[in-house]
C-alpha cells in the first residue's frame, strides 16, 4: 500500500517545507534591491546550494545511523530559525555581507537535510514494484509547495517587504515540524547495518551515472530557479508566479499518469524525454517578453522536471537495502545541489556580461548533454530494471 498516513503527513510537511524554501527565489530581488548585480545573486543563491552539497555526505551517513525523522526534525528546527536571522540584516551587501553568506551556508544545511532525510523516509515506506509512482506522487506535495511559496511570499512582499517575506517562510517551516512529529521512524535502530560509506557508493557504475545526470539536472534547476524573476523585473512581464505557477502544474499533470508509465517501462526510457522537455522550457526563455511565453517555459520545464526527478530518485534507491538508502538519496540530491551551486555562479556571471538568454541557453546547453551522456536507449548493465 502507497497512500498511508505517513505518506500523508509527510506529504504535508514535504509541502511546507518547499514552500519555505521556493519563497527564496525571491531572493535575488532583496539582492538586487541592496545594490546587488548579477554576479552578487549567483554567489548568495551559488553558496546556499554549495554547503548543501558539500555536507551532503555526513548528512546521509547521519540519516541512515540516526535515523530519517530524527534527522528531518532536526533540519526542521533549522529552517524555522534561518528565515528569521535575514530579519536582523540592514547592511546585507556590506558589512553584513559575510554574515549573510555564513547564514546561507546554515539555510543550505537545514534544507539538504530535510530534503534528503524525507525522501529516504519515503523510499522506505514504498512498495518496490511502484516506487516511480509513489516517488512521483508524493513529489507532487513539493510541486505544490514550490508554487504556493513564491504566490505567498509575492504577494506578502508587496504589502509587508521583505521582513514579511522572511516570516512567511518561517511559518511554513514551523508547521512541517509540527506535522511530522507523531510519526514513528521509518527505520528502527535494530534494522540497521552498517552499509558501505558515501564514496564508496559514489564509486559504483550506477551512481556515477546518477551522479552526473542529476548535476546537469541541477545546473538547469539553478537557471528556472534563480534568475527567472530578475529576469520578469527587467522585462516587466508581471507576477513571476505565474511561471512558478505553470511550471509545478505541468510536473503535477504529468506524474499524474508518468510515474505508472515509468514503473511499467522503466526510468531508462523516461529520462531522456525529461531532459528533452526540461531543455525546451529554458530555450523559451530567451523568447520571452509575454506573460504566455513565460507561462509555456514554465510548463514545458516543469514537466521536464516532473519527469526526471522520480526516475533519477528511483534509479539511485531501487534494489538498494536500508541501510544505504540515505546515502543514495544523498548520492541523487547532493549531485542536484551541486550543480545548482556550478550552475548558480555561471550562469550569475554569464548573465552579467552577456545577458539573460546566453544565460538560458548555457543552461539548457548543459542540460543537453545529459543526452549525450545517457542516450537513448537504456544501458546494457548496471541500469536496467
Amino acid at each position: 500500500m502507497i497512500y498511508t498516513p505517513a505518506f500523508w503527513a509527510m506529504a504535508v510537511a514535504n509541502f511546507c517545507q518547499t514552500a519555505s524554501f521556493s519563497a527564496f527565489c525571491l531572493l535575488p530581488l532583496y539582492l538586487l534591491d541592496h545594490h546587488g548585480n548579477r554576479g552578487d545573486v549567483g554567489v548568495v543563491m551559488g553558496i546556499f546550494a554549495l554547503a548543501s552539497a558539500l555536507c551532503r555526505p555526513w548528512i546521509s551517513e547521519m540519516i541512515d545511523r540516526i535515523g530519517r525523522k530524527r534527522s528531518f526534525t532536526l533540519g526542521n528546527v533549522i529552517m524555522v530559525a534561518a528565515p528569521l536571522a535575514y530579519l536582523g540584516f540592514v547592511d546585507p551587501l556590506g558589512t553584513g555581507y559575510p554574515w549573510l553568506l555564513l547564514l546561507r551556508v546554515v539555510h543550505g544545511i537545514g534544507m539538504a537535510i530535510c530534503f534528503t532525510a524525507v525522501f529516504t523516509y519515503i523510499a522506505d515506506i514504498l512498495p518496490a514494484s511502484r516506487f516511480n509512482e509513489g516517488i512521483g506522487m508524493f513529489g507532487i506535495s513539493g510541486l505544490l509547495g514550490a508554487a504556493a511559496g513564491p504566490l505567498v511570499a509575492e504577494a506578502v512582499l508587496h504589502r509587508t517587504g521583505y521582513p514579511g517575506l522572511f516570516l512567511a517562510a518561517a511559518g511554513f517551516s514551523l508547521l512541517s515540524l509540527l506535522v511530522h512529529l507523531p510519526l514513528a521512524e521509518s527505520h528502527p535502530p535494530a534494522n540497521r547495518l552498517r552499509g558501505p560509506s558515501f564514496f564508496t557508493l559514489l564509486g559504483r557504475g550506477k551512481f556515477v551515472i546518477v551522479f552526473l545526470l542529476s548535476l546537469l539536472f541541477g545546473l538547469g534547476l539553478a537557471g528556472t530557479g534563480n534568475f527567472v524573476a530578475p529576469l520578469a523585473e527587467e522585462r516587466g512581464l508581471g507576477l513571476v508566479s505565474t511561471y512558478y505557477l505553470c511550471y509545478s502544474t505541468g510536473a503535477i499533470v504529468i506524474r499524474l499518469f508518468g510515474g505508472q508509465l515509468a514503473d511499467h517501462y522503466g526510468e531508462n526510457r523516461i529520462i531522456p524525454w525529461g531532459i528533452i522537455c526540461f531543455v525546451a522550457g529554458l530555450a523559451l526563455l530567451p523568447a520571452t517578453h509575454g506573460p504566455l511565453l513565460l507561462g509555456m517555459a514554465g510548463i514545458c520545464s516543469g514537466v521536464g522536471h516532473g519527469l526526471l526527478f522520480p526516475a533519477l530518485n528511483t534509479l539511485a534507491v531501487r534494489d538498494e537495502p536500508g541501510e544505504v538508502r540515505g546515502k543514495a538519496t544523498g548520492i541523487f540530491t547532493g549531485a542536484i545541489d551541486t550543480g545548482i551551486f556550478a550552475g548558480s555562479l555561471l550562469l550569475g556571471y554569464i548573465g552579467e556580461w552577456f545577458g539573460f538568454p546566453a544565460l538560458f541557453w548555457t543552461a539548457g546547453a548543459g542540460m543537453a548533454v545529459g543526452l549525450l551522456l545517457f542516450g537513448f536507449r537504456p544501458p546494457k548493465s548496471g541500469m536496467t530494471r
